[in-house]
This record gives structure tokens, sequence and C-alpha cells, in this order.
């Protein structure tokens, strides 16, 4: 059961982040917050985490659960070339959930604020059935800068950052047999699929780098990226042909295979909450892109297709080429 008062929770929270950086005003204890505007145009995104839809009590850590809800969050922001400046978060508690789990989950929001430059200034706390985290965070990006979704042309390279699937891995592994779970937890594999399940990286330099060399669309890949591409390709009013044997699939996935008898390239284009970045740029501004971006930051960038007139289309290593179905993960229907 809850054993502080609201009042002393908020309290407790309050000295978690005590720290106001400059450009805080008025933080958290006032009716609002108050922080200065910036110089460029503010981008805008808000997501929520939602115990036994996005994650189990048993299987969370509340440190890391916290860092969690920020980072989707920042992958937003990163995916439209910003950098992320405020955050509010709101919490639905459980009268049974104790205090000292909620301050546990703060601080993992804390860490992962100082970790991408980003000050928590305020939200909300309530109770409810069950453990409800929603942030929002406020961006900042140079005027006319913003990538969206709707820039693709046909012609255009399809690429994504890092590896996929990984995560997906991490979250059938999590709910696997104790026995599996034990097996892979002894192997390097199952550890780093656990990891990229349970802490994130958001792009937030990278989706600036791709953005300087030329990006004309882009978003985060947090359904999958056959589902995330579809939707990509409607709003820039085309289509896409996907190379399957250039997915970059993550290398834990080749081992987890056997273990767990799930089909690696299948988690990499629908397993989801990968969070790099899928990205459509000119043929004559990969190499300089891929480059930027193994010299800054250590990350891959590959290239996986091209964009169409219309239609989605999956080529397979043997050149036979069938419709590519954009499935993921949907909030509304049954199961994950």
């Amino acid at each position: 059961m809850m054993d502080l008062s609201e009042d002393e929770l908020v309290e407790a929270i309050r000295r978690v982040l005590s720290d106001a950086p400059a450009g805080v005003i008025v933080g958290i204890g006032d009716d609002a917050a108050v922080v200065e505007a910036g110089s460029g145009s503010q981008v805008l995104t808000t997501d929520m985490l939602v115990e036994d839809v996005h994650f189990e009590r048993a299987f969370a850590s509340p440190r890391d659960l916290g860092a969690k809800a920020i980072v989707v969050n920042v992958s937003d922001v990163a995916a439209m070339a910003a950098s992320p400046r405020y955050a509010l978060v709101s919490l639905g508690i459980p009268s049974d959930l104790e205090a000292a789990w909620v301050i546990e989950l703060v601080g993992g929001m804390r860490a992962a604020c100082q970790e991408y430059a980003l000050t928590l200034v305020g939200g909300d706390t309530d109770r409810a059935d069950r453990i409800v985290i929603s942030v929002s965070v406020v961006g900042e990006v140079a005027p006319g800068r913003a990538l969206t979704r709707a820039g693709a042309h046909p012609g255009d390279l399809i690429v994504v950052t890092g590896s996929l699937g990984a995560a997906a891995g991490g979250f059938a592994l999590s709910r696997a047999h104790p026995s599996k779970v034990g097996r892979a937890l002894a192997a390097p594999w199952g550890r780093e699929l656990l990891d990229a399940f349970a802490r994130p990286v958001a792009r937030v330099g990278e989706g600036q780098t791709l953005q300087q060399a030329g990006a004309t669309a882009m978003m985060d890949i947090s359904d999958g990226l056959a589902k995330d591409l579809s939707r990509l390709c409607a709003e820039s009013g085309v289509g896409a042909r996907i190379e399957l044997g250039r997915v970059p699939v993550a290398p834990a996935l080749r081992p987890a295979a056997e273990v767990l008898g799930l089909d690696p390239l299948e988690l990499a284009l629908s397993g989801g909450e990968d969070y790099e970045l899928l990205a459509t740029i000119d043929v004559t501004n990969l190499e300089l892109a891929r480059r930027e971006l193994e010299e800054r930051f250590g990350v891959t960038l590959t290239d996986v297709g091209v964009i169409i007139e219309e239609g989605l289309l999956a080529v397979r290593p043997t050149g036979e080429t069938a419709p590519l179905e954009p499935k993921g993960w949907d909030h509304f229907a049954d199961g994950r």
C-alpha cells in the first residue's frame, strides 16, 4: 500500500529532481512550470507506458522503466532532427504500489534526462488501477529544419540506423520459460536482447546528422520496420521496395532463434521498439551520411530499399518479389 500521502510523494519526487538548470524559471512545485522559449521551432510529443500493455511489473525494473519512458519520447523528438529540452510526467499509481518503487522510477527518469540534456519540469500524480506513465517532451529545432514523414520521393533510398529486432527478441525472452531465460542469461546474446528491450537508446545526434546530410523524410521505428515504413509512405504519397537480404537483423537474434523458436527476420521487420531511425535519402548523399554516423557515433547506416511510385514490395534474396505486409505492434490488437 502507498505509504506516503500525495503531497509527501510529490515532495519526495521534487527532491530527486531538485536541480533546475538554465532555462527553467519556475520548476516543480507551482501550478505550472515556466521556461524560457528557444529561438527555433518547438517540437511537441507525448507517449504512455501502461502496465500489462507495455510492461509487466514483475519483469520491470522501476529505474529502467523510468528511463525508458523518457527515452521513447526523446526518440520522437530525435526523429524530427530536433533537440529535447523539457519534459512533463503524469503518473497513475495503484494503491498497492510502494513509494520507494515510484522514487526509483523517477530516479531512472532523472538519469535519462541527464543523458539527453533534458529537464523534467513538472507533472501530475493520481490513483489508478494499474501503473500508467505518461510523458510529454518539448524539443527545439531550427526554423524550417524539422524532418517529417512526408518528404520521400521515388528514387530515394530507404535507410535505417543500427540493427533491428533485438528489443522484440528481449520481450519474447522475458516471457519465455524460466529454463530458456536461464540459458539465455548465461550467454552474451541473451543479456544483449534483454538490454535492448529494457534500455533503448534515442538517436538524437544521429537524427540531426541525417538531416544535415540530406535526408528527405524520417521517423523512428517503434512499431516495426514494415508498419512504420508503410506510415512514412502513406504520408509521402509513395510506395517502397525492400530488399529483405539487406535488412540489418540484430546479430544476437541468430542464437536466440534456436532457443526461442522465433524467426529473426520476422522480428526485425515487425517486432517493434527498436527506436532506430528510418529515413529516406538521395543516393548521392548516402555515403556522406554513412560516414558521418560512423565517425561521430559509431552507428551503422544500412540502405535496405528504394522509394517507388506506389505499393509496398519485399524482394527475397532469391529475387522473388511479394507484397510487404505492414505488420507490427498494434496497441488495439489482442496480444503483442
